[in-house]
């Protein structure tokens, strides 16, 4: 629960933090630029409400590493969701907007986790989880697009070194294959989910774990 708290407010900061100009420049997800990133944390703060408003008394079906789904390509921008974002991302026209509305929600899905009940059951994609196996996986999804933020701003401050090693060992459980130790978190976060391809020396040295990778997460 700390970890979420902690990993959703450094990127709310590094939100914040973004000078109008950068948001039309390209993310790190393929095909959207800032703006479209930014406009899709809206969506997932809204999601994170949601979620922890809809509790049940049904059985667990996931936990913070089945929650997650794989897909067998990664998104070619055609789902109709992913197209919806772009939309409304292009509408708000000013980035102050799109900030204020942001924050306005990020800072309120802050406020519902920390004072969720780990144990509580929430509903969520036709699934149900714990409240704190539900925000344990959005550690992942926050350190993922935080890394996609400030793919090409070199000096803005990324993920916490906490966030990048819960994100890895969370991702390596997914694919059930472990990145070689000489990978940094970073690169193993970047290479593992196909944002960045593996050079020579790090396809070799992944050997066959290698068949397990990139990971595309839904």
């Amino acid at each position: 629960m700390d970890l979420f708290s902690h990993s959703w407010r450094a990127l709310r900061a590094a939100v914040a933090a973004l000078p109008d100009e950068d948001f039309a420049k390209p993310s790190g997800c393929a095909g959207w630029l800032v703006r479209d990133l930014v406009c899709h944390l809206v969506i997932d703060a809204q999601d994170v409400l949601i979620t922890l408003a809809t509790p049940t008394r049904a059985e667990p079906t996931r936990d913070a590493v089945t929650y997650w789904d794989v897909a067998g390509a990664p998104p070619t921008g055609d789902d109709p969701l992913d197209a919806l974002t772009v939309r409304l991302a292009a509408a708000y026209e000013e980035p102050r907007l799109l900030t204020f509305h942001f924050e306005d929600v990020g800072s309120a899905a802050g406020r519902a986790a920390a004072l969720a009940d780990p144990g509580l059951r929430v509903r969520t994609r036709d699934e149900v989880l714990t409240a704190g196996d539900y925000l344990r996986a959005y550690v992942l999804e926050w350190t993922l697009h935080h890394l996609d933020l400030v793919a090409y701003r070199p000096d803005a401050a990324g993920p916490s070194a906490e966030a990048l090693a819960d994100s890895r060992d969370m991702l390596e459980r997914i694919a059930g294959a472990a990145f070689p130790s000489s990978f940094s978190d970073e690169d193993a976060l970047l290479v593992g989910t196909g944002r960045r391809a593996p050079t020579d020396a790090e396809q070799a040295e992944l050997g066959g774990p290698a068949a397990k990778f990139p990971l595309c997460l839904a």
